[in-house]
């Protein structure tokens, strides 16, 4: 029975250290990457790489993180119709109104020193978190560290935004590990990437320092600076519908995203809108399976749009939701 006794004992002390080992193999710490990454961050940016590691070593690559990143398995196909009603619902443009009413000062200054208007400000913010509501619950250190060194097909983006991000952190005197964002380690009320808070976040409120996940005057003026350093054109439109003859040829389609069409050559081809013939434009397609196209033609703004985010859907859901917060705020 004691022989018994200690064979099980030795059993249980092996799972136990085979688990330790485990435990200890899968930190960031102990991936030659990392140590790389540390090193590295402490010969150009001055940190103490042996502290980098001691914080890797706390955590791991995120499963979850791997799993939502990844494009699914059974791509469906794009869908206006799907797509326009998460973004264009009663919760956004009621809240849309609320957070206006509750931050004009801060969004009339902000349209004053950036030239953006106040609705533009809060569509963006209500698309990306519902007015603040839904930041994130991952750990921003450990879903770029995932990303950098288990995801190869966009590691070098997101080496430099955990590179960014550390910058940040020191820089804001705010402790790496405990910053909180979404799983591809977009930070705050209106999602920034660590690079993009870098180089266009302000301190809007006056506190010294960027508070994005906290402060709601930093995030507005945050979305007006990037939208104006993008070349955001103050009074000008963003779209208008457009009238199509028939099926457009695809090449004005696959012109891109940046308006290089000119109204006049369109209208000889049978697209036109309520815009100037000199106008330079982009022409949209809004597609539905099983439904007529939807087409807009973009200026510069809408393409600025683009720059928060690439997808023509996502910049017309933006500019949309805009128009309905307007119109119910110029009803108040």
């Amino acid at each position: 029975m004691e022989n018994f006794l200690k064979r099980i004992l030795g059993t249980l002390l092996l799972a136990t250290c085979i688990s330790s080992a485990s435990a200890a193999q899968s930190t960031f710490a102990s991936d030659p990457a990392v140590i790389d990454f540390a090193r590295d961050m402490e010969q150009r940016h001055g940190f103490n790489a042996d502290a980098m590691l001691k914080q890797f070593g706390q955590t791991g690559p995120n499963a979850k993180v791997l799993q939502l990143i990844k494009p699914p398995a059974s791509p469906t196909q794009r869908s206006w119709e799907r797509y326009r009603p998460r973004f264009l619902n009663s919760i956004r443009i009621d809240g849309g109104v609320r957070f206006w009413q509750e931050n004009r000062t801060a969004l009339t200054r902000a349209r004053a020193m950036y030239g953006v208007p106040e609705e533009m400000i809060v569509a963006i913010i209500g698309v990306e978190t519902v007015y603040g509501q839904n930041t994130g619950s991952f750990s921003v250190m450990e879903a770029l560290a995932t990303l950098a060194f288990n995801y190869p097909r966009r590691a070098d983006f997101f080496r430099e935004e955990l590179e960014q991000f550390f910058l940040l952190a020191r820089e804001n005197n705010m402790e790496a590990t405990g910053i909180k964002g979404s799983f591809a380690g977009a930070i705050g009320i209106p999602q920034f990437m660590p690079g993009s808070q870098r180089r266009y976040a302000v301190d809007f409120d006056g506190d010294q320092r960027v508070d994005l996940s906290n402060s709601i005057e930093d995030a507005i003026g945050s979305v007006a600076r990037f939208l104006e350093q993008h070349g955001w054109q103050a009074g000008q439109p963003v779209a208008v519908p457009a009238q199509v003859n028939g099926e457009p040829d695809r090449t004005l389609i696959e012109a891109g995203i940046r308006p290089s069409l000119k109204a006049a050559d369109l209208a000889q081809r049978g697209i036109s809108g309520n815009v100037d013939s000199e106008a330079t434009l982009t022409l949209i397609d809004l597609v539905s399976p099983g439904r007529a196209t939807e087409y807009w033609l973009g200026y510069e703004n809408f393409y600025v749009i683009t720059r928060y985010n690439r997808s023509s859907f996502y910049a017309m859901s933006v500019f949309q939701l805009a128009e309905e917060i307007r119109k119910r705020q110029q009803e108040n």
